[in-house]
Parts: C-alpha cells; structure tokens; sequence
C-alpha cells in the first residue's frame, strides 16, 4: 500500500516539473503581426539599418560611413572625405531601404500563408528564396558601403578608427591595411 501512495503522489509531482520545462522560447511571439520579425526588427528592416550584416568588413578594419561621419571630428576628415562617406552612406541607404521594406512584405506574405493554411512546398520554396535573395542583396548593399568607405580613408584614420570602436586590441590594425 505504501509503494502505491509514493507512486500517486510522484505521477502527482512529475507532470508539475514536466509542463515548467516545456514552455518554448518562442511563447508570446505568436502575437507579432510578422511572427519570424520582431518589432524591433521590422523598424530596423524599413530604416535600412545594418543590424551587424557587415560585420564581415567591419571588423576587418572597413569602417561604415554611418559611424565614421559620427567621427569624422576625431578622425580629421577632409571635406572630400567626408563627401565620398556622406556619398556612400546615400547610395548605401537608397538601396537598403527599399530592401527592408521588401524583406518585411516578403515575410509578411510567407507569414499569412501560414497563417491561413495555404502554404505548399513549392510556395515555401519560392517564398523562402526570394527572402533569401533579397536579404543577400541587402548585406551586399552595406558591405559595399563600408568598402566605399575605406577607400575614402587614410590607413592611420582607419587605424584611429578601429582603436575608437575597440577592435584594435593587440596595436596591429594598420599592418592588414594597405
């Protein structure tokens, strides 16, 4: 009888521990209007922010236009300097908006589909590379921002620029630069 009363009271308990440990890390998310994009990402798509998609040239010691016009004092820029950054920021945010905003449609579309029950495999497929592509073409459209960018830059202003943002930890950014 004792055996029976711990085995009651331990089916009891376990489902307690068990429900606590299914909650998923998405809960909540349900309520955005675009579930895979977050509010904060949505505005940052549509604004043409970087959102870190040009790490790649960033900490490799090709600085953004954004950042740099914000430290063009500090650096010393030169008034064609800071118009071949201000150019490249221009020609950087004139592509990346439209962009953002069609990532944010294109996910908005794949989301309803969902959300209506009418996604098939081809539609996915399609949907999932359009979204593909045009997030490619959006980092592209910054990278070549920060390419720009450094082309418009003296080797000590980069160097000057990457002890500034924290990356030139060990003293050697100018020697990856040529």
């Amino acid at each position: 009888m004792n055996k029976t009363v711990a085995l009651i009271v331990l089916a009891a308990l376990v489902p307690l521990g068990a429900f606590a440990q299914t909650v998923s890390p998405y809960s909540g998310q349900q309520q955005r209007s675009i579930k895979a994009l977050s509010p904060d990402e949505v505005k940052a798509y549509l604004a043409g922010e970087g959102m870190g998609l040009a790490k790649a040239g960033e900490l490799n010691h090709y600085p953004g236009p954004k950042h740099i016009l914000e430290m063009a004092d500090h650096l010393g820029l030169t008034p064609a300097q800071r118009a071949r950054i201000e150019a490249a920021e221009k020609a950087m945010s004139a592509t990346a908006i439209p962009l953002g905003r069609a990532i944010v449609d294109a996910e908005a579309d794949l989301d309803g589909r969902f959300a209506a029950g009418t996604i098939d495999e081809k539609t996915l497929r399609a949907a999932t590379a359009h979204i593909a592509d045009l997030e490619g073409r959006l980092r592209a459209a910054h990278l070549l921002a920060h390419i720009h960018t450094r082309s418009a830059l003296e080797a000590d202003q980069i160097a000057m620029y990457d002890t500034m943002r924290g990356y030139d930890v060990n003293g050697d950014s100018a020697k990856h630069m040529h």
